[in-house]
């Protein structure tokens, strides 16, 4: 039987190495960009839609360039974690100078096409990048105020979207997704309690000031508040959006449901990403929910 040489098995476990060290699972979060182009009714628009998924790629880039940094600092805390241990940087498979390398090649790759994309898209994916940065070596280690960088993060990533096609930011999408986001940024730092117990400080030093029932606490009212956002949303009169979205609303509640299952029953939560592609139930709701919206607000009569 012939095998491949040496050297191409070696290329290729490098390139694992740094696939994994990009983090792409994460870049699902990038999925609310298209949150304008779906609900604006743009959908039908093959140039509006060709602008998003380029201004989805642009933010993959961006993100994957501060996940390199973030991992790079994180490196020693990191190390502490059970599952942030086999990080390739923190597991010692890539040198800290060659990540911060190319975290600043991947970085101006991004920022000609931003600019090409518009001056609105470029300020706020500028200001993704600063608040990335911003978290990476502050704002991390103050309790709460990390959640509210991170729910932040995800508004620009909606806000993007909407002006990377010249159309008004609904203030309803983004106060959506800035409660979804503080939900799954609480569920994210108690599944670190949870988990680290006693070391959860010396993993993150903002955990040192919260307790697992507080975080409990939060996190019920931003699961309450979600829904009851997401409801009026779906009750209030736009032209072009048929009242029948109220029949989403069970979904969403279920899958907030689902999600606190997960984190406070099941223990998950440590990776938000993880556990949408990883739980059937959650990633089945998701998708229901989408289809169903899409056929609600393309097909059905207005």
């Amino acid at each position: 039987m012939l095998t491949r040489p040496t050297s191409a098995r070696s290329w290729r476990k490098t390139a694992q190495i740094w696939l994994a060290a990009l983090r792409p699972r994460q870049w699902t979060k990038n999925g609310l960009v298209f949150g304008g182009l779906v609900f604006s009714l743009n959908l039908d628009k093959p140039e509006l839609v060709a602008r998003v998924l380029l201004a989805f790629l642009v933010l993959c880039v961006l993100a994957s360039s501060g996940y390199l940094v973030n991992d790079t600092l994180d490196a020693p805390q990191d190390r502490l974690h059970p599952a942030k241990a086999r990080r390739p940087i923190a597991a010692g498979l890539i040198a800290p100078r060659h990540a911060i390398l190319v975290a600043s090649g991947l970085f101006l790759l991004a920022l000609p096409i931003a600019a090409w994309l518009g001056g609105g898209f470029l300020l706020l994916g500028l200001g993704y990048v600063g608040l990335t940065a911003a978290y990476s070596l502050w704002l991390k280690h103050y309790a709460l105020l990390d959640v509210f960088v991170i729910a932040v993060g995800f508004v620009l990533r909606a806000a993007a979207g909407a002006v990377v096609i010249g159309v008004m930011i609904s203030p309803w999408l983004l106060l959506c997704t800035l409660l979804g986001a503080l939900l799954i940024a609480l569920g994210k730092r108690r599944s670190e309690l949870a988990s680290l117990e006693a070391t959860a400080p010396s993993h993150r030093s903002s955990l040192a000031a919260l307790t697992v029932e507080f975080l409990d606490e939060l996190m019920l009212i931003m699961a309450a508040a979600s829904i009851m956002a997401y409801s009026l949303y779906t009750f209030s009169e736009r032209p072009g959006h048929p009242p029948l979205l109220m029949l989403t609303i069970p979904l969403v509640i279920y899958g907030i449901f689902r999600y606190l299952y997960l984190v406070r029953i099941a223990g998950l939560g440590g990776s938000p990403e993880e556990v949408l592609l990883g739980d059937p139930p959650l990633l089945g709701t998701v998708v229901l929910w989408g289809l169903l919206s899409l056929g609600i607000l393309y097909l059905a009569p207005r």
